[in-house]
């Protein structure tokens, strides 16, 4: 029976480190929490370890020889590969013939190529977890740790059904940011449309008719003139330029990592933008860490797994500094204090789930409780931008006719 070396922690705070004999991980984890012990990491036996993890090299090679028959594989095919998968799976059958099957019943190209790559890995010897890290493209790191946790632990079907709830919130709230964004890009085009139109079609035709009557234009007539003079010039056309330039520069300097690093600042501090960034930190934070411990992945390996899928770089710094700390010793929700994107009400809710022992449950209850509040000022940032283009489409054709109306009864009153 092969021991198990785990550091865990009483429930007095202090570390404890020792070695647990149990035939399986799974059978390992039960016996720790049995002795009422938070588990913070858990060391397999180094055959298991190199049956079941797959090397960069390894993974590197499998990569490379993955044949998918020329079909562009992404992360848009994980949620339909592992729903069709786990529909199979519950229905009694093992995993490997579930993929078997996919492969041969599967009609469209990309699932099809997928399911036979991976069947080709399977059929070879190599574990389910490995079969999939030949399709980095596709599974990211988080997905095969808990496919391979699944696999040590003996509960793959479990796995499979929570990874498709997790990847099922993310896909619905990545639906929701779009369709939110929907209208305010809308309102932008039909605003870029109404410039075009004035100064394309409209103006030429108006400074026509003005000198043609040879008078004198009012204020707001002659300044609309002179605007659309300067965006259909040379100058304009250079500060148009410039713009473009401008903005080229500053993406390729925020693709550094030291720009990474100074603009996440950034918009972190924004009024509006920043809590919503925080928020979304937040639920990523809690999304992660909560199915990685409810699938057997040890404290310390979730955490490093988790701070890598934040991707704000100030907030990964800090959650990477969370992971230390409680790496140390330090309650989970005492180090999470520290970041300062928990409120106080959250922080006592998750040092009640330490206390009890229901980590990841608690985890799930805030992930809940931030995915509505990041629904809600998703909504609001979405109303203030339409509003705010709105009122800029609306100002600009009021000046326009203003200036128009102007100019028509100045002209009239010369006249006369």
């Amino acid at each position: 029976m092969p021991n198990y070396a785990y550091s865990a922690r009483a429930s007095d705070g202090r570390t404890v480190s020792a070695e647990v004999a149990a035939p399986t991980r799974r059978d390992a984890l039960r016996i720790i929490q049995t002795r009422g012990l938070t588990l913070l990491r858990l060391s397999e036996p180094e055959t298991a370890v190199a049956k079941a993890a797959p090397t960069a090299k390894a993974v590197r090679q499998q990569a490379e020889a993955a044949d998918t028959g020329g079909v562009k594989l992404g992360r848009k095919h994980r949620l339909p590969f592992l729903t069709s998968l786990h529909e199979l799976t519950s229905g009694g059958l093992s995993a490997g013939e579930a993929i078997r099957l996919l492969a041969a019943r599967v009609k469209d190209p990309a699932m099809g190529a997928l399911s036979n790559g991976i069947w080709t890995n399977v059929s070879e010897g190599a574990t389910l977890s490995r079969a999939f890290a030949a399709f980095p493209q596709v599974f990211d790191e988080n997905s095969i740790n808990l496919i391979q946790a699944g696999e040590a632990t003996g509960n793959l079907n479990e796995v499979f059904e929570r990874l498709i709830a997790y990847l099922t919130e993310q896909r619905e709230l990545q639906r929701a940011l779009l369709l939110s964004l929907a209208y305010p890009v809308f309102l932008t085009i039909v605003a870029f449309g109404v410039v075009l139109f004035f100064l394309f079609f409209l103006l030429p035709r108006l400074e026509v008719l003005f000198k043609s009557l040879h008078g004198e234009l009012p204020f707001s007539t002659k300044l609309l003139i002179n605007m659309s003079g300067l965006a259909l010039s040379w100058w304009g056309a250079g500060i148009i330029i410039v713009v473009v330039v401008g903005v080229i520069s500053f993406w390729s300097w925020r693709r550094t990592d030291s720009g990474r690093l100074v603009t996440d600042g950034w918009l972190i501090r924004l009024p509006i933008i920043g809590p919503f960034f925080v928020a979304r930190t937040v639920l990523a934070f809690t999304q992660n860490l909560a199915v990685l411990l409810a699938n057997g992945v040890t404290t310390a390996d979730a955490l490093r797994m988790t701070e890598k899928q934040i991707s704000n770089r100030v907030h990964r710094a800090t959650f990477d500094e969370t992971t230390s700390r409680v790496l140390e010793g330090e309650a989970l929700s005492k180090a999470l204090a520290r970041t300062g994107c928990f409120p106080d009400l959250v922080l006592d809710q998750l040092a009640i789930g330490e206390s009890n022992g229901n980590l990841a449950p608690s985890l799930r209850k805030i992930a809940n409780g931030f995915q509505r509040t990041l629904t809600t000022q998703l909504n609001l940032f979405t109303k203030l931008i339409g509003s705010a283009v709105l009122m800029g489409v609306f100002g600009f054709v009021g000046f326009i006719a203003f200036a128009i109306v102007q100019a028509v009864f100045s002209m009239s009153q010369q006249i006369h």
